[in-house]
């Protein structure tokens, strides 16, 4: 699964659209995010990681690595 298709799900999770993510983007870091910005990313696969971070600050999500058990 990509960060792009993740994000989706958070959205409809969370009941939240684009234009509503742009706010609290812009809220949060004091930078201006649109809904175009935010969609041509996700259609582009251009998101970085800094970018995915604000997001999911945003959504009120954090980003957890976990190592995995491997035999």
């Amino acid at each position: 699964m990509t960060a792009q298709k993740d994000i989706k799900i958070l959205l409809v999770n969370e009941n939240m659209t684009i234009t509503e993510l742009a706010r609290r983007m812009s809220e949060v870091s004091g930078k201006k995010f649109t809904r175009n910005g935010i969609s041509q990313k996700l259609i582009k696969g251009t998101l970085r990681y800094d970018e995915l971070e604000l997001i999911c600050e945003a959504l009120g999500y954090k980003i957890e690595y976990k190592k995995q058990n491997n035999p």
